[in-house]
């Protein structure tokens, strides 16, 4: 039978150290508040401060090789998508407002795809600058076989057969009021733009688009779009749905870049409210329902949370716009001296992919695909 008392001395002493289980010299010891500062801090054998606790999260941090092997996110090339801005001219512009991107011609269009491809960046989408002498209130000028954006689908796919060519389905690059689609009385029409869209899409995959990405945000446009696709026999053309795209301030430098800011007024009564989140689940069991291949958020920094929703939500890859204004900003701040360029867009980049976006739509790609490999050939 234990003698209680007798075990509760053994105990302490153990706890001291001095019971012949082992020298007093692996066994930490209490230190007093006067000496530490804090009743839970005791010595180590080497008299160091010691905080007792098993789990200590920073030894999975503390070196490079242990970091990338538990490292939960990658961002590689393939990520990306890379946006180009077009235009019907024999010269480059440069675009104040975006600094490092230009309105390329078709040649240069065609130049600046291979040095990004050549580098791991394979997926492109294209944006038009159109001249105002061929806009209108309904935007035919969208689906001239003989137009732009045909014209430099075909280029692309004939000088990169392997690349992922993306076309923008939406009428404001080719409105003369500068909405997504046609006006009337000073209301955006839904169903008569869908007609107009059903079309412009289909001339694009005639010209030998991979995915059409609708980002004009009618109701129903998703799976109208589907609809013609099929029955003009592109069953293979993929949609990128403009799933969840706000109408957010931070497009400024876009429409600069293609001269496309509205007419008048905004446009809020069809793209969707900041504010909202659960909003975009309505959008994505819509666009799901209607045949997308593809979700998308847009602006993407300041709307993370609704990645996530997405991603939590489908099955489908979902895709994060890193629209011009965020772009803007790290160039003015790096140029400044404010922050490390390659720092913050590489994190900016990654955040997206820890938020759940599968794809990232990004004026970086070309570069951050250059700051990778320039970082793996320094780790090798």
């Amino acid at each position: 039978r234990i003698n209680m008392a007798t075990f509760a001395v053994a105990i302490a002493a153990l706890s001291a150290g001095l019971l012949s289980g082992g020298p007093a010299t692996v066994r930490p010891t209490a230190a007093t508040p006067a000496e530490s500062g804090s009743p839970f801090i005791q010595r180590t054998t080497e008299g160091r401060p010691w905080v007792q606790q098993r789990q200590r999260p920073r030894r999975n941090r503390k070196s490079e090789v242990v970091r990338s092997m538990v490292r939960e996110n990658q961002v590689t090339p393939a990520d990306f998508i890379y946006p180009l801005f077009i235009h019907d001219a024999s010269h480059n512009d440069v675009i104040p407002s975006m600094p490092g991107c230009e309105r390329h011609s078709l040649d240069s269009m065609v130049a600046e795809a291979k040095s990004a491809y050549a580098v791991g960046v394979k997926s492109f989408v294209l944006f038009p600058k159109v001249d105002d002498s061929l806009k209108s209130n309904r935007g035919e000028e969208a689906y001239n076989p003989e137009g732009i954006v045909p014209r430099a689908v075909a280029m692309l796919k004939a000088a990169l057969p392997e690349s992922i060519v993306c076309t923008d389905v939406a009428l404001d690059p080719y409105s003369s009021m500068g909405h997504d689609g046609i006006v009337e009385d000073g209301r955006i029409l839904n169903d008569e733009t869908i007609e107009q869209l059903c079309k412009q899409a289909v001339c694009q995959a005639r010209a030998g688009c991979d995915i059409v990405a609708p980002s004009d945000m009618m109701d129903g446009r998703v799976g109208a779009i589907r609809d013609a696709l099929d029955h003009n026999g592109f069953h293979n053309v993929g949609i990128l749905a403009y799933t969840a795209k706000y109408a957010s301030a931070y497009y400024g430098p876009f429409r600069d870049a293609l001269d496309s800011h509205p007419g008048f007024g905004d446009k809020k009564t069809y793209q969707q409210d900041p504010a909202n989140g659960r909003e975009a689940l309505i959008e994505l069991a819509l666009d799901e329902a209607e045949g997308a291949d593809m979700v998308m958020v847009k602006p993407g920094l300041p709307y993370l949370d609704v990645i996530r929703r997405l991603k939590d939500n489908t099955n489908l890859p979902v895709a994060a716009y890193h629209v011009s204004g965020e772009y803007s900003m790290l160039k003015a701040a790096a140029e400044k001296g404010w922050l490390d360029e390659k720092k913050v867009a590489l994190e900016t980049l990654t955040c997206f992919k820890r938020a759940g976006a599968d794809i990232i739509l990004t004026y970086y790609a070309k570069q951050a695909a250059i700051w990778l490999q320039e970082d793996a050939d320094a780790a090798e």
